[in-house]
């Protein structure tokens, strides 16, 4: 049996993530008004917003209110969402979101929110107890502040931090609290995506020669079948994320059984017994907080730990050494350990051992790891299992050329952070395809506070765009 939508839906958003939801929250008709008594902090985006107090943020000029704002992200409108949900977080104030939302029917435009997982994508992948590396309440959506949503739950942030438990649960009922859910076709794989040009009304009936999108794939049912899926969409809006695809060394070896990528892997590891306090080191590969988060996993269990990483201590790219130390304690221990432990101080300790500048060559089967160093010198450990954590890639495997033809240089391969999709910065639709749009780390805004600002202006584009006569 196949799953088909007969007509063409306005909008198929593939990606379940935090970017997803979002936007499925204002296609559904909830629409961001300025308050009426409300007072922004920055003088020149407050006139901006006074001067139309009764038309809905959607229906403004985001790059006119944008303009003059600056922050932690490149992106305008990114910017602009940010300041008007948290208008001085920057600054250390507490002032209110200017924003308030009224549900609007005519605002409405039907959509369909494809994601492998439950709402929330990716963070219900990421080991429960791991604290978040922005503050909580920086990891909230629009009308639902996290804050509040975990005093209801009694629960408490840790340090102004919440965890990707915390994290994941909330993205979950975000979609049920907000009346989402028949928006969301959750355990679907996308394969493939055509794109047309109909000539007829049996295709779709688009006259004016705009795109239409074929969307095919899979999806697995509660009793684990997997049933064949063919949708078709006037518009495709890309929100899946970066951590689809991992990195691989490109050495021999990285196929062996005891080579993974994931840090679940090492929990369920655990579990199973294949490592032990007694057992050979997990051999920890990477210098960012994947890995440092695996580093801190294994030592709560007192797992001996041997951590690789290509790049010197002091190297002032390495993330230790731009985050605030007293914000994030635990990733300075790590740090710590990696500058005092390592295998080129003498004080090195037994239950850790950082290898730095230190470049693998050779997995064995026989589990030995063939390193080498600075010098040229080839290095041998024995180890019980390996993570290599060093990073991942968007997987869009069911466009054409894996979507290279969407990014800024065509002729290189695309990366969230040195090669991103090419979008105009305002309504974040491709400047390569008409109809479709990008949003989230596929265009370079890497943190949910900055993400959402994506979803306005592609929400924003959407509404007029359905309002154009045909």
């Amino acid at each position: 049996m196949c799953f088909v939508w007969k007509e063409p839906l306005p909008v198929i958003i593939i990606g379940n993530g935090p970017s997803g939801i979002c936007l499925s929250y204002l296609l559904s008709g909830y629409t961001p008004y300025m308050k009426a008594d409300a007072v922004h902090p920055h003088p020149l985006l407050h006139m901006k917003l006074t001067e139309k107090p009764h038309v809905s943020i959607l229906d403004q000029d985001l790059d006119y209110l944008s303009e003059g704002l600056e922050g932690r992200s490149q992106s305008p409108v990114a910017l602009l969402f940010d300041a008007l949900l948290r208008p001085d977080t920057d600054f250390g104030g507490n002032t209110e979101s200017v924003l308030t939302w009224e549900h609007r029917t005519e605002q409405m435009i039907s959509h369909l929110v494809l994601g492998r997982s439950l709402p929330g994508g990716a963070w219900h992948s990421i080991e429960g107890s791991m604290v978040t590396l922005s503050q909580g309440e920086w990891m909230g959506l629009p009308d639902l502040k996290f804050k509040d949503w975990m005093q209801r739950k009694r629960r408490g942030l840790r340090d102004c931090r919440a965890t990707a438990g915390d994290i994941a649960h909330y993205y979950q009922d975000y979609v049920v609290k907000k009346g989402l859910s028949h928006n969301f076709l959750c355990g679907s794989v996308v394969t493939a995506v055509d794109i047309e040009t109909p000539e007829s009304e049996e295709l779709g009936g688009q006259q004016d020669g705009s795109p239409l999108f074929m969307v095919s794939g899979f999806m697995t049912t509660k009793d684990g079948s997997q049933k064949p899926f063919s949708l078709r969409a006037r518009n495709l809006v890309l929100a899946t994320g970066t951590s689809d695809s991992p990195a691989r060394l490109g050495i021999a070896g990285e196929d062996l059984p005891y080579v993974h990528y994931e840090l679940s892997a090492l929990e369920e590891a655990l579990k199973a017994g294949i490592v032990t306090p007694t057992s050979d080191p997990v051999l920890i590969i990477g210098a960012g907080l994947s890995a440092a988060d695996a580093v801190l996993y294994a030592r709560r269990y007192s797992l001996p730990v041997i951590h690789a990483f290509r790049r010197p201590v002091n190297d002032p790219d390495l993330i230790f050494n731009q985050l605030p130390k007293k914000m994030y304690p635990e990733y300075q221990k790590v740090h710590q350990m990696m500058q005092e432990k390592s295998i080129l101080s003498p004080t090195a300790y037994k239950g850790y051992l950082s290898l730095p500048k230190h470049r693998p060559l050779l997995f064995q089967e026989d589990r030995q790891a063939v390193f080498q160093d600075q010098n040229g010198e080839h290095r041998l450990f024995r180890v019980s299992l390996v993570l290599v954590l060093i990073g991942s890639y968007p997987d869009l495997s069911f466009l054409a050329n894996g979507g290279t033809d969407l990014t800024v240089d065509p002729d290189q391969p695309l990366s969230p952070k040195r090669n991103p999709i090419d979008v105009d910065p305002f309504t974040y639709q491709s400047t390569r395809q008409r109809g479709l749009y990008a949003i989230g780390p596929l265009v370079g805004d890497h943190f949910v506070r900055f993400l959402q600002g994506g979803a306005l202006a592609v929400a924003s584009s959407l509404l007029k765009e359905s309002r154009k006569p045909p």
